[in-house]
């Protein structure tokens, strides 16, 4: 009986070690067929079955005025990427065409790159550029825009024959063609669309294979152009910042210009990561977030948005009255700017420069065509930023310098008084004329100090310039903090040049004693930016005590601390290049100061002041000084204006000048509407003589 039971189980065990052999032979030749017969194909349909890791934007951090209005913020928005999927040439170009149809259909913009424009054919970049962007696309060098067309037609084997569904194809090829893009690494092809849209793709997901939507973080400048050249713009990261700046894809936004550039470390955040499953066919099959995104921190400005607005307004409205003739002759007035100044702290209420722009075209890629508008001749360089890249002559808005050099060195008292004849003539090379004898043939008669400002006497401050020399003048103008940066925290801010003999040298031009006359009325070399004027007027209006410039108040984190000074401090000092700033020890004799703005309230408060037409019963008393400075280009002349407010306690300096404006009187008006805006007036109820003509002072 053992003996057959052992038998049974050898049987047994013959069995299942049969079956265990037949079942492993199976495998093994199932596997062989995976892995070896059909393996690349299944590998295929792996990879595009493989979850996609996406990045899953930051919000930008807020760039907020002093009061915490949002200047600059970040929004929710969707964003339309696409992934490789198996699908030729054909099936593509439709897709694509449709993508663009349904973005139109909802008045969506989207990416648009291709630098060619139809119905005429032509380039819309430089013809340089255009060379080179045929080289980089292996076009030959003589093709035009025409040929260029169809040669990437071909190339993207699109198959209508509809120029503008070409065209169409065409510019979404062209961006995948640059950004690059495969089964796990995606393409944006638009931002911030509408809900309507979103609904379509979602709804027909099966018709847009590899499409995706995300809803991510889009930069908004809510207020149009306000303090554009403050805020400066975000736009696609390039080729080139993308191999200088870690932790980037060609997909994010980047600080081009204005704080949004310098800030761009603590602006932008930490992305997250999200993750999309698909099928083989592109559909969406699953997503979810791996890590959260982490908000950039916050730049709080010194800016007050609501002065800012004014500014702005009455800047452009004065630009508009004086090429309209508003205040008599018109001039041209193609340019301005103008600067508001806290003159205790240096904190930079308002900063404008015209003509300006709109940050928000830049976001997802302004368009070629707004582009060349933006650059073309007449436009003027609305780029630009005027209040601290571009400087001028101050004209008679100078004259405080001469007069405080003077009174400092002893060259003339308080109340000394000097007789103007209208003709100087205590130098051979140049006699020049004061503007009063150019208008009425006589002089101002005996002025001191305080009365040849509140007049603007040429003749007497070129009796200072010969007194005290060059020397002396160029220095006492650096000490007022002209002729040096102010260290304001933003890129492109310009040097002002000092005329000085040294300055004459470099030119390779013989300083002459009729060239110190020139340069004690603010010409000459003579050239500074409107930054460097609102400190100046600052320090004369505080009573002589130096100021640091700066338009940042703080950075908030997003647990809504503050980052430490010094860290801030450092940063600027290297992001800007800039080495530690050298203090200057002002101690000017407060008697002297009290004359010369004593001086400046006349201009505004007094009969026969050259801005007194503009300010009279206006609520707040002022000093100013207006100025008309020569260009050295026939029938050009720029005019200022430059004060500060109120006149017992003062607290703002604000300088206004506008290229080719003619008198610096014309300015009043705009200076009038910014402190009545700092001081809470209703600007309406202000009265002024509109009977009273105003004074154009051509500076020699």
């Amino acid at each position: 009986m053992n003996k057959t039971r052992t038998q049974k189980d050898k049987l047994r065990y013959n069995i299942v070690s049969a079956l265990v052999y037949v079942i492993g032979i199976i495998l093994l030749i199932q596997l062989f067929n995976l892995q070896i017969i059909k393996g690349a194909d299944y590998r295929e349909q792996s990879n595009t079955r493989l979850s996609r890791e996406s990045t899953l934007q930051a919000a930008r951090g807020d760039i907020l005025d002093q009061s915490g209005n949002k200047l600059a913020t970040t929004k929710s928005g969707y964003i339309l990427q696409l992934y490789k999927t198996k699908i030729d040439d054909k099936t593509l170009n439709n897709s694509l065409l449709n993508i663009v149809k349904v973005l139109e259909s909802n008045k969506d913009s989207y990416r648009d790159e291709l630098p060619i424009k139809i119905e005429p054919f032509e380039f819309t970049i430089s013809e340089e550029s255009a060379k080179k962007w045929k080289k980089q696309n292996n076009i030959e060098e003589q093709k035009n825009a025409e040929e260029c067309f169809y040669i990437l037609k071909e190339k993207y084997k699109i198959e209508s024959d509809n120029i503008a569904d070409t065209k169409k194809i065409m510019s979404m090829r062209y961006t995948i063609s640059k950004d690059g893009y495969s089964s796990t690494k995606n393409v944006e092809l638009a931002s911030n669309i509408s809900k309507e849209s979103v609904s379509i793709f979602n709804e027909q997901n099966d018709k847009f294979p590899g499409l995706t939507i995300q809803t991510g973080a889009v930069r908004s400048y809510s207020s149009g152009n306000l303090a554009s050249h403050i805020l400066g713009y975000v736009g696609r990261i390039d080729e080139n910042e993308l191999k200088e700046n870690e932790n980037y894809d060609l997909n994010d936004r980047i600080g081009k210009t204005g704080i949004e550039y310098i800030f761009e470390p603590y602006l932008k955040g930490k992305n997250g990561i999200k993750q999309i499953d698909m099928d083989v066919e592109g559909t969406i099959t699953g997503e979810g977030t791996v890590e959260e995104a982490i908000a950039g921190n916050s730049v709080v400005l010194t800016i007050d948005a609501n002065l800012q607005q004014v500014t702005q307004n009455a800047l452009k409205a004065n630009i508009e009255k004086i090429r309209s003739g508003g205040f008599g002759t018109p001039y041209a007035a193609d340019a301005a700017s103008a600067v508001v100044m806290n003159v205790k702290t240096g904190e930079v209420l308002s900063m404008v420069s015209y003509p300006d722009f709109e940050p928000q075209l830049f976001v997802d890629g302004i368009s070629n065509e707004k582009y060349n508008e933006y650059i073309s001749e007449e436009a003027n360089h609305p780029f630009l930023n005027r209040a601290i890249s571009s400087v001028y002559a101050p004209g008679s808005t100078f004259k405080m310098v001469t007069a405080l050099a003077a009174l400092e060195t002893g060259a003339i008292s308080t109340t000394e008084k000097i007789n103007d004849v209208g003709i100087y003539r205590y130098t051979k090379d140049y006699q020049p004329k004061c503007w009063l004898y150019n208008s009425y043939g006589r002089g101002h008669g005996y002025l001191n100090v305080t009365d040849a400002i509140k007049h603007s006497c040429n003749y007497f401050f070129y009796e200072l310039g010969n007194r005290i020399g060059i020397d002396t003048l160029s220095r006492y103008a650096r000490s007022l903090g002209l002729g040096s940066k102010t260290g304001i925290e933003l890129l492109g801010e310009v040097e002002g040049i000092v005329s000085s003999k040294e300055t004459s040298k470099a030119r390779n031009t013989v300083f002459t004693g009729g060239n110190t006359l020139q340069a004690a009325i603010g010409q000459h070399d003579n050239s500074f930016t409107l930054i460097e004027m609102a400190k100046y007027i600052s320090i004369i209006a505080n009573g002589g005590n130096d100021i640091d410039v700066t338009i940042i108040k703080d950075i908030i984190d997003i647990d809504g601390k503050s980052i430490p000074k010094e860290e801030l401090n450092n940063f600027i000092k290297e992001r800007l290049g800039i080495e530690s700033a050298q203090t200057t020890e002002l101690d000017f004799n407060p008697n002297n100061l009290s004359a010369i703005k004593e001086g400046m309230r006349g201009v505004t408060s007094e009969s026969g002041g050259t801005a007194y037409s503009y300010f009279k019963n206006f609520n707040i008393e002022v000093g100013g000084k207006t100025g008309s400075a020569q260009t050295g280009i026939k029938g050009k002349t720029n005019g200022w204006f430059v004060g500060f407010a109120p006149f017992d306690d003062p607290e703002i300096a604000v300088v206004v000048m506008v290229e080719n404006g003619g008198s610096g009187g014309y300015n009043s008006e705009t200076a009038r509407d910014i402190i009545a805006e700092y001081f809470g007036m209703n600007a309406n109820k202000v009265t002024e003589n509109m009977t009273a003509k105003p004074t154009t002072q051509i500076q020699n």
